[in-house]
């Protein structure tokens, strides 16, 4: 003899019927389900990934702090660096220039070539401690001295450039020269110094791949006729998200005359966004969840109607109005784990296969369905998180259970003679 509870016993044989397997209605409940959980799944994960993915990019190529001051240069800057250094949270500190500047090439033949990216001037020695980029070339090698400079993927390849070819660079000051000169009778126009290409990076974010070119600190400060001043400091730190509270502890150390800029707030934009995003997309998909408990709510009501005759049986023989309604949200309880489950794992499958699925979309279409050029990413990233997995099974089967309600409530409310009037 069973030993489970009779309502859950009657539940399990109302969803399986004598003439069929299983009913129509309670098949295309739980698929109703399987779907709602699976996209969620998918949807939240992908998105996820994005956060995460975007996350560990800006992370590897830009740093967790900037110090900046007010005036846009910073003269002492040793002497900030050893104050930002003893700060226990600090791994690596690192003067930089960084601003637009115009590049032209320099082909055999044919028209030149004209790209405005950011110039980024860097300490060679110390580089490897605060970016990704000295692991990142993808050809020639990690040498900016002597007007070397490095570039993106990106950009090499709308600039038609190569690894030894050679550019001429211009900054705003070298245009301040231009202008100056030009009101002057018989001025010289100055030469834009010539940069060799010694090696091309790939850092995994398009955006960075195709505005960011790299050269040492001293040809960037000559660019910007800075002399021994720098635009700032770039600091890492041991655990980037702590970033805010080594952001207050240095702003205390430094005094008002900086400015001190952390990751979060820099890429706060694109990050806020994702989340947005996110939130949204969960609300939206979640209306599936409700379509599905709709169908079990007519499924069950349907159910009711066909039972009237045991149901008053039942209520003859001793059950309560409660156990009666057990029986019925039972139902909805079951139809809610089965489809959660299935769910699932539909959702874990799709997101094993993701990338293949994606490549295989797009060779069939002809198009990309994820250009990088917009999304920055070469592949579909996803990040299973428990949390928002328990969410979205836990609220679908809920959900489901509140489909089962009015039903069960109408039922447990049926009265025996109502019931057997006409028996």
């Amino acid at each position: 003899m069973s030993r489970l509870p009779f309502e859950l016993l009657l539940a399990l044989r109302y969803l399986r019927p004598k003439r069929t397997f299983v009913s129509v209605i309670t098949l295309i409940s739980v698929l109703g389900v399987t779907l709602g959980v699976a996209v969620l799944i998918i949807v939240i994960s992908v998105m996820s990934g994005f956060d995460q993915h975007l996350r560990e990019t800006i992370l590897g190529f830009n740093t967790h702090l900037k110090v900046l001051t007010h005036d846009r240069t910073m003269k002492d800057y040793p002497a900030i660096a050893r104050k930002v250094a003893a700060n226990a949270k600090v791994k690596a500190v690192a003067p930089f220039v960084l601003g637009p500047v115009l590049v032209q090439t320099e082909p055999p033949s044919g028209e030149a070539q004209v790209g405005a990216p950011w110039i980024r001037g860097i300490d060679p020695k110390i580089e490897t401690n605060i970016s990704v980029l000295p692991k990142s070339i993808v050809e020639g090698k990690f040498d900016v001295s002597n007007r070397g400079l490095l570039i993106g993927t990106e950009f090499a390849a709308n600039m038609n450039l190569e690894v030894g070819d050679r550019v001429e660079i211009g900054s705003p000051s070298m245009l301040k020269k231009w202008r100056e000169e030009a009101k002057k009778d018989g001025g010289s126009v100055p030469v834009l110094p010539e940069y060799e290409v010694r090696g091309i990076f790939d850092v995994g974010y398009y955006e960075y791949n195709l505005s960011v070119v790299v050269t040492s600190l001293p040809d960037a400060q000559d660019l910007y006729d800075l002399s021994n001043r720098v635009h700032g400091l770039m600091i890492m730190l041991h655990d980037p998200y702590l970033a805010p509270v080594a952001q207050r502890e240095l702003a205390g150390a430094l005094g008002r005359d900086y400015q001190i800029v952390t990751w979060m707030q820099e890429n706060a934009n694109i990050l806020n966004a994702l989340l947005v995003e996110k939130n949204v997309m969960f609300y939206l998909l979640f209306f599936i969840m409700i379509v599905a408990a709709l169908c079990i709510l007519s499924a069950l009501i349907t159910f009711v109607v066909q039972k009237t005759r045991e149901i008053g049986m039942l209520k003859a023989l001793g059950a309560s109005d409660l156990q009666v309604s057990l029986l019925f949200l039972s139902q909805g309880a079951l139809v809610g784990a089965i489809g959660d489950l299935a769910g699932y794992g539909l959702g874990m499958l799709a997101l094993a296969y993701r990338n293949e699925f994606l490549h295989f979309m797009n060779r069939l279409t002809g198009f990309e369905l994820f250009p990088a050029s917009i999304y920055g990413f070469t592949e579909l990233p996803a990040l299973i998180v428990p949390k928002d997995i328990l969410l979205i099974c836990g609220s679908a089967w809920i959900v489901c259970i509140l489909g089962g309600l009015i039903p069960a409530c109408r039922a447990g409310r049926l009265q025996p003679v109502e019931a057997l009037r006409y028996e």
